[in-house]
């Protein structure tokens, strides 16, 4: 006999015991998927047989089986379940997750059963427990199976295999079959057409436009699909137009031939219910229909019937990224089987209650739609298809005079044609009676997983998912509720960068020489250093026009666009200062023409502005400078008493007489000792006075200003991760040269790395954009920072060529930075270099900061490249939103 099990379903074995149903199960299934009722009798009190522990362990049966429907997992229930009861509640447990039933029936000869009962009555020898029953509660058991086992499917189960021997047991194969709407492995592509409720001309035309070539013969059609593609049709063929019975020969035909898949509409189920016969009352439509099929034969309607009757509720297309319904399907019911998922697909939700044109009052689940897949549907008509949280009705009304519209998949291209008239008058207008309700932006279950402990899990495309505890995400939270720029422009934020290793030995805490090792050893073997300019890190993201931005990032006032701080707050205090930087920088776009080049109306821009004063004047102030002042100060006066004390004591030496030479000497030896500590104490923080110092100038407006950057992060459809950093220098170079007053060019350095025997055959091929770059060694690299850093430059930031970098499955370090000896002094104190406090720092720990910006990494281009997919605000916004909260984190700020 052999068994087809749907690949999502709860599979009952109903049996006495001792019919074989555990060992079946052993032999066909998976330990995980098998739940046993004696399995959770032990669980609870640690003995199989204890009947006291039955309906504790019934409880935990159910939840475990629970949460495997609940992930989509097949289910298989091992316990006796030959009472009508207990199989009531596993089937009311299917029809909570919408899954199928199978009951697979063990009704093998009584005495079978109770001779292998005996066989396991001895004592287990690690509980001690007897497994046996007994044989008066095998004949119990088996009287109430055969009591109800004809009418199993009544009870509801989808399929019932009943085996009567021991030997139809022993043969038994089972086949998992996959359910009608999982068609995963379609990946298309696919042109998607919207309701066309008989309205033939108009899809012949929509099907030539998507480059179908639709040819009507005597006996039925040839169409000709361009390039591979599929159609998919969303229902509603029929009623209120003027050629269903065309429309259904054409369609019917492209699905019999494989051209097209179809989902059921409302009014082709109504219409199946006429054609058996069924009291139904036309209209909606469904008189016009009646009537066109009234001259078509007999044979052709039992086609349409049996054709209609084949349609599966919803279809899950190319691995699950796709779903389509005729009336949307949201997250929980996707690649599922119940009465009220083809409910759902057929209808969609409604209130109960009815507008004011007396039709059903329409639940919005689209608004609240945060699944994965993209979900495309119809049946509600729109003036315009619009995407909404990955959703999309592409219903625009072409039977109401409207228009027959079709989405090409994957490319998300609408199609659409006019319809030639109005054919049948609406009964509410097409155009909405309520202004749009605004997408929302976020909401706690958008960020927590259901117990709150943890935010939701973020997948990212470097292939690892992202977590924050729930304390970062409150944090996180907080920020953006009371400090952040409006989060609509907020698409991406950069990660936190880890410095090179510390020094072993020498004078210096950081060298190149550091991150050039690390490179090597992770098989690197170009990477291309850059001049760290001292400012503060800016996004911008730039518009080219004010259209673009209220189209694009909703904006409610004129506007060019954003400049933000890595927190995600605005960069400047004034909009206008702002404003004008945009539009230098919009001139400067258009100029070097990146707009045409890229074809886009807005990019993304990572930079660092100068002075550091902008930004951080009251840092400077209140903690640089207060310091600076304070340690002076009080070194001087330090120093002066020190120096009056010396002088003294040289001079009471010098009198004094012979025998108090040798203790006074002692003591001036001390004094001076002291004085030369305190004098090199004051030219510590003299070192740290002018540290800081110098990267302050005044600024006002755009004067004094100066914006470098150093990534082009996006543009539209693109993230430009994969490009080599000399790629990016490249083009921001030709920005830079077309605003060269404003906008400062970052010089950088390409170094070839001395190979590591080690790491030789993880040895990438060079990049294509080194083909006219000329490379300098370590030693030339390590000079030029030297050079930098000697003149008041902060160092240098160590990239590898190519931006994400690989060793075998882990990334990575996208950049590592190498600071100076002279700016570390404003990070590690004024003193950092004095011996003992500089061993103490070699032994600082990078491992937790290194985590961290791989993580930050990958969420802030998975933001952008949701962004840049046009995928739904909410979807960018936990990516950022679970960046922000990771800085929350707490780690050595001094890193």
């Amino acid at each position: 006999m052999q068994l087809e099990l749907p690949d999502l379903s709860l599979v009952v074995l109903v049996g006495a015991s001792g019919s074989g149903k555990s060992s079946f199960a052993a032999r066909h299934f998976l330990p995980t998927e098998v739940v046993s009722s004696d399995a959770c009798r032990a669980m609870i009190c640690d003995d199989p047989n204890d009947m006291t522990s039955t309906h504790g362990a019934f409880s935990l049966l159910n939840e475990i089986a629970g949460r495997r429907l609940s992930t989509g997992k097949l289910t298989v229930v091992d316990a006796t379940s030959v009472r009508k009861d207990d199989r009531k509640e596993l089937l009311q447990l299917a029809r909570r997750h919408d899954v199928l039933t199978v009951a697979v029936v063990f009704d093998l000869p009584t005495k079978l059963c109770v001779s292998r009962d005996a066989e396991r009555g001895q004592v287990a020898p690690t509980t001690g427990a007897r497994r046996a029953v007994g044989p008066q509660v095998i004949r119990r058991q088996q009287a109430a199976l055969r009591r109800d086992l004809r009418g199993l499917r009544k009870e509801g189960f989808h399929s019932v295999y009943k085996f009567k021997t021991a030997e139809e047991v022993d043969s038994a194969e089972l086949r998992r079959v996959p359910l009608w709407c999982n068609r995963q492995q379609e990946l298309g592509p696919f042109d998607i057409v919207g309701d066309v409720h008989g309205c033939y001309a108009e899809l012949v035309q929509l099907l030539g436009k998507l480059g179908y070539e639709v040819t009507q013969l005597a006996d039925g059609f040839s169409v000709t699909n361009p390039a591979g593609r599929r159609l998919i049709f969303l229902g509603d063929l029929v009623d209120r137009g003027p050629a269903s019975p065309q429309v259904l020969k054409l369609v019917m035909h492209l699905v019999g031939t494989g051209q097209a898949l179809c989902v059921p509409g409302n009014h082709d189920v109504k219409l199946t219910r006429f054609l058996q016969g069924k009291q139904v009352k036309l209209r909606h439509g469904l008189e016009q229909t009646a009537e066109q099929l009234a001259t078509e034969s007999d044979v052709f309607k039992q086609h349409v019937l049996t054709f209609v009757q084949q349609l599966v509720s919803h279809q899950v297309l190319d691995g699950g990224k796709l779903v389509v319904a005729h009336a949307g399907m949201k997250q929980a019911f996707q690649g599922r089987a119940s009465g009220r998922v083809r409910e759902f697909a057929l209808y969609g939700e409604t209130t109960g209650e009815v507008d004011s044109f007396g039709l059903p009052e329409r639940v919005d689940w689209a608004q609240d739609y945060r699944g994965d897949a993209m979900v495309v549907y119809g049946h509600t008509p729109v003036p315009r298809a619009e995407w909404i949280n990955r959703t999309i009705c592409i219903d625009t009304g072409c039977v109401f005079g409207g228009s027959l519209t079709a989405l090409r998949y994957p490319e998300r291209e609408l199609v659409s044609v006019r319809a030639a008239q109005v054919y049948y008058e609406p009964t509410r207008p097409l155009e909405p009676t309520r202004e749009e309700r605004p997408e929302r932006v976020l909401d706690l279950s958008d960020l927590f997983e259901p117990d709150h402990k943890r935010s939701k899990p973020v997948s990212t495309e470097f292939g690892f998912s992202v977590s924050a505890g729930r304390a970062q995400v409150a944090q996180a939270l907080e920020e953006i509720s009371r400090f952040t720029i409006d989060p609509r422009w907020l698409i991406y934020l950069p990660p936190t960068m880890s410095p090179c290793e510390a020094a072993s030995d020498g004078p210096l805490l950081e060298a190149p020489a550091q991150a050039f090792d690390y490179f090597r050893r992770e098989g690197v073997t170009h990477v291309v250093c850059q001049e760290k300019h001292m400012g503060s890190r800016a996004i911008v993201v730039l518009c080219r026009n004010a259209e673009t931005a209220r189209q694009r990032f909703g904006a409610d006032s004129p506007s060019l666009g954003v400049v933000y701080s890595r927190s995600g707050r605005s960069f400047f205090k004034h909009t206008e200062t702002e404003q004008a930087l945009l539009e230098r920088l919009r001139q400067a776009a258009e100029g070097c023409g990146l707009w045409q080049r890229f074809d886009t109306e807005w990019l993304c821009l990572d930079c660092e502005i100068l002075p550091w004063t902008h930004k951080a004047k009251e840092l400077v102030r209140d903690q640089y400078a207060a310091v600076g002042c304070a340690g002076e100060a009080a070194l001087a006066a330090m120093n002066a008493r020190l120096g009056q004390a010396a002088a003294r004591l040289g001079q009471l030496s010098a009198a004094d007489a012979p025998e108090r030479e040798h203790g006074t000497s002692g003591s001036l030896l001390d004094l001076q000792a002291a004085v030369a500590h305190f004098a090199a104490r004051e030219r510590s923080v003299a070192g740290f006075r002018a540290a800081y110092r110098q990267y302050c100038w005044p600024s006002a407006g755009l004067e004094g200003l100066e914006v470098a950057p150093f990534h082009l992060l996006a543009t539209e459809g693109q993230v430009h991760s994969d490009k080599s950093h000399v790629w990016h220098m490249r083009v921001l170079g030709e920005l830079v040269d077309a605003a060269p007053k404003l906008l400062r060019r970052t010089p950088y350095r390409v170094v070839e790395l001395t190979p590591d025997e080690e790491a030789a055959d993880l040895t990438p091929q060079p990049h294509p954009d080194l083909s006219d770059v000329e490379t300098v060694s370590e030693a030339d690299a390590s000079a030029w920072w030297a050079e930098l850093t000697s003149v008041g430059g902060e160092g240098m930031v160590i990239k590898p060529l190519h931006w994400l970098s690989k060793r075998g499955a882990d990334y990575v370090q996208p950049a590592l930075k190498c600071r100076g000896p002279e700016y570390l002094r404003i990070i590690y104190g004024p003193e950092y270099l004095l011996p003992q406090n500089l061993e103490r720092m070699r032994g600082r720990r990078l491992r937790h900061k290194r985590g961290l910006a791989l993580r930050e990494s990958a969420l802030g281009l998975e933001a952008l490249g949701r962004f840049a997919r046009r995928e739904p605000l909410h979807r960018v916004h936990e990516c950022v939103f679970t960046l922000l909260a990771l800085e929350c984190e707490r780690t050595d700020p001094r890193l």
